[in-house]
Order: structure tokens, then sequence, then C-alpha cells
């Protein structure tokens, strides 16, 4: 449920930003819807459904069509659904704050200008995943159930943040001439404010250079959209619903989940861009689905049965059998 409210409001946050980065950059520029669609994941699909990268496609795709399974109806669709399977687990609060989203993104469904101007849409679905987030921490308890929420959408942050920050240096700019240019500068403005980001790098470190953004949404420990402060509270809540101290683990989760966690405790900026930060966000993306399946595995796979010896059947079927074969005059 969590991860799917996340990452509705990170689509939204992505259509946003590049719809204002389209507008100020101009057509001149060239098509920018083409590689948000490779942020998400699901250019093969998008190509699939439609022959081009236009404005009205990428929104739709993203927003509304429901054949894109992680378009913002069909994630809010799912959330809906797992809500309902736990309803007893989640408070009256956050049910009737999840129906409220739903509901408003279904209707938005019929509103044409939302292909051509998605900046008042996407601001209603951000609000959206933010109320429902303050209604969780100020309703649950802090049991159970209230950590494996965070430890969702603390997953889905940190895969967002990474896809976001992968498309700027791989897609967005594949030439060196561009480098230092006004639609350099844009870009990477456009890079933090998707993550909401721009004001707290500011406060940070002032002036906007790529290593340090990038060392910022990846390393950063106070940042709440940063891969290292969403895997650092993954972890906390991972522990806390298995009881396991910290530094030791007994699922195959926890050990997943604690090597790549010491990863970015000890990495280094330098290094990651020697070696190449696609590589090196390419092999974070693989890892953390490794997480999830693992947690998935601990916690959620029904297990299969075991193998039970084979009986033999009662005398009265073995007789019934028999007599069902043809003999051999027939």
């Amino acid at each position: 449920m969590s991860r799917c409210v996340e990452r509705a409001e990170n689509i939204a946050r992505s259509i946003d930003v590049n719809y204002n980065l389209a507008l100020d950059l101009g057509p001149e520029m060239g098509n920018h819807w083409g590689p948000l669609i490779s942020t998400t994941g699901d250019h093969e699909k998008f190509y699939a459904l439609y022959d081009d990268a236009t404005q009205r496609n990428v929104i739709w795709f993203l927003t509304f069509d429901e054949k894109n399974p992680n378009s913002i109806i069909s994630c809010l669709n799912s959330a809906r659904e797992n809500a309902r399977m736990v309803r007893e687990m989640i408070s009256s609060q956050m049910w009737e704050e999840l129906n409220k989203f739903h509901i408003m993104v279904r209707q938005a469904r019929n509103d044409e200008n939302i292909l051509t101007t998605p900046f008042e849409f996407c601001g209603k679905v951000k609000l959206g995943g933010s109320l429902l987030e303050g209604v969780a921490e100020s309703t649950m308890s802090r049991g159970e159930a209230w950590h494996f929420r965070r430890l969702g959408l603390s997953i889905e942050r940190a895969d967002k943040t990474s896809r976001i920050l992968d498309v700027k240096y791989y897609l967005l700019l594949p030439n060196v001439s561009d480098v230092g240019t006004p639609i350099d500068s844009n870009q990477w403005v456009a890079l933090l404010k998707s993550v909401s980001a721009l004001e707290m790098y500011r406060k940070e470190h002032g002036r906007i250079t790529p290593t340090q953004v990038a060392e910022f949404l990846i390393f950063d420990r106070d940042f709440p959209r940063s891969m290292h402060f969403c895997l650092i509270r993954a972890e906390d809540s991972l522990l806390a619903i298995t009881g396991t101290k910290p530094g030791t683990y007994r699922t195959l989760a926890e050990q997943r989940m604690g090597r790549l966690r010491s990863e970015l405790d000890y990495g280094n900026i330098a290094e990651i861009i020697s070696d190449g930060i696609h590589e090196f966000i390419d092999a974070f993306q693989e890892r953390l689905n490794l997480v999830g399946e693992a947690i998935h595995e601990s916690f959620f796979a029904v297990p299969p049965p075991p193998d039970l010896p084979m009986e033999s059947p009662p005398e009265s079927a073995q007789s019934q059998t028999q007599s069902m074969e043809p003999s051999a005059t027939a």
C-alpha cells in the first residue's frame, strides 16, 4: 500500500518538474518527455502502446492509463485494494484519506486539460500523498504495521531517487558539449525540485554542482529523500519487525539490507563517479530489488507444502481400480 502511494506521488513530482522544464527551455531544446519514461523503467511497455513520446502520450500513460501498472491511477487502485485487505490494521482516517485520494484521481481522468497543463493535478496528487503520510504518522501506533508501512515507503523512495539521478547522468546530457550550458544548469535544478531537495541542498551547499548534487542525493544522512537516509529508515523498521539486534541478521532480507546500507555508510562519491555513476545506480537498483524480493519471501510468500509420503490406497479403492480395468477378452 505504502509503496504504491509513494510511487504515485513520485510520478506526479516527475511530471510536474518535467513540464516546467519543457516550458523554460522551449521546443528548440528537443523532446523532454522521452527520458521521463526511462525514469520509471516502463519504456518498453510505453513503446508497445504508443508510437511517439509526445507530451500527451507520456502524461496519459503515466497518469490515467490502466494498461500501465505503474501509472498514478493503477498505483492508487492497488493501494486502495491493499488497504482494504488490511483494513483492521490501519486507522479509519487513513482509509478515508486514501479513498478521497483515489476518487479525486478517477474523477480527474475526464479532464482533458490535464494532458496539456498538468500542474494543478500534480499538485493535488503530491498533496494527497503528503496528507496520507501525515495521517499515518499521527494516527498509527508504532507497532509492526507502522514499521511495514515505513519499510515499503522508504524502499520506494530510495528506488525513485536513484532512477531520477540516473536519468540525469545517463540520458538527459548525452553530449559533453552540454555541460555547463543553461540547459545543464536548468536540468540540475529540475532534478533537485523533482525530489523536493532544492531548498535543503542550497542551505547546505549553496552553489549547484553535479558532484555535490549526486553526493547529496546518494549519501546525505539527514535529507528524507536521499538514498542513504531511506535505507537507514528501512533497516531500522526491518530490525524492529524481526527483533534482531543492529549489526546482526536472522533473515535473508536483513542480510541484504545490511550489506546495501553498509556500502552507503562507507561510500565515497569520488569513487562512484570514477567507476561510473550509471553503473553504481544500476547495481544499487538491482540489489534493492533483491531486498524487496527477500522481504516478500520472509514475510508474505506462502511456503510450498512439504513433500508428503505416498500413501497406498485403501483395499476397497484398489479393488475398485482393478475392476475398472478392461478384461483380456474385451
